[in-house]
């Protein structure tokens, strides 16, 4: 919605995701905010229903993380640039960097063993590690990628209370835990987990730090 509301009524946006609930989200959301320049489409990032040379800008925020194939998804993405155009994707940098994921899952863990995922599987802290995400544009045929820290807070106009709720309910691997605990368990963990995220509560509601990693390239031009 921020890019629809950037590039305004002259320009046209097209999102995507695999999922039909998102989509229909995202159209309830443009139109509730006047957006006659936003169309949305369920499609998988690595096959994407455009023609080549299409796009001025391809921009991905936080979900290149969770591709079967991010390489194919960046080869993907520069197919329907235009040349010379860039594309920028953001992922999120280390957990200990972004409380707003580690503060409830230091207090999951007393209670929950939580092994490491698999060194590239699908998670959100999959390409934390600096130029790990830079490669994979240059594999993907990128010109000249580029890598920058972006900081900034995370902010909710919420209780501590309604904040977890939210995060128990739109985190699927936090409702998958919390389902494994006992009754007892349950609430012990949200005792915790509320008295942690007291630390981040401001008269503006929650307020948390946060690093993301920018990362950006350019399709070449034909000579």
């Amino acid at each position: 919605m921020t890019i629809a509301a950037l590039v305004g009524p002259e320009g046209k946006i097209f999102g995507i995701d695999p999922a039909p609930e998102m989509v229909e989200a995202a159209r309830r959301a443009a139109a509730r905010l006047g957006f006659r320049n936003a169309q949305f489409e369920v499609s998988s990032a690595d096959r994407l229903p455009f023609p080549a040379d299409t796009f001025d800008a391809v921009v991905s925020r936080f979900g290149v993380m969770f591709f079967p194939s991010p390489v194919d998804a960046v080869r993907e993405m520069l197919r329907v640039l235009k040349p010379g155009r860039r594309l920028a994707l953001a992922v999120w940098n280390s957990a200990n960097r972004n409380p707003f994921f580690y503060i409830l899952q230091r207090v999951i863990e007393r209670y929950v063993d939580s092994p490491p995922p698999a060194p590239d599987s699908p998670d959100a802290f999959r390409f934390a590690i600096p130029g790990k995400l830079r490669n994979v544009l240059s594999e993907a045929g990128a010109i000249a990628p580029s890598e920058r820290l972006l900081q900034f807070d995370v902010q909710a106009s919420i209780s501590v209370e309604d904040f977890w709720m939210l995060r128990s309910e739109m985190s699927e691997k936090l409702r998958e835990t919390l389902a494994t605990l006992s009754g007892e368990q349950r609430g012990e963990v949200k005792r915790q987990g509320l008295e942690a995220l007291r630390e981040y509560y401001t008269k503006r509601g929650m307020t948390f730090p946060a690093e993301v990693l920018i990362v950006s390239g350019t399709k070449n031009r034909p000579e």
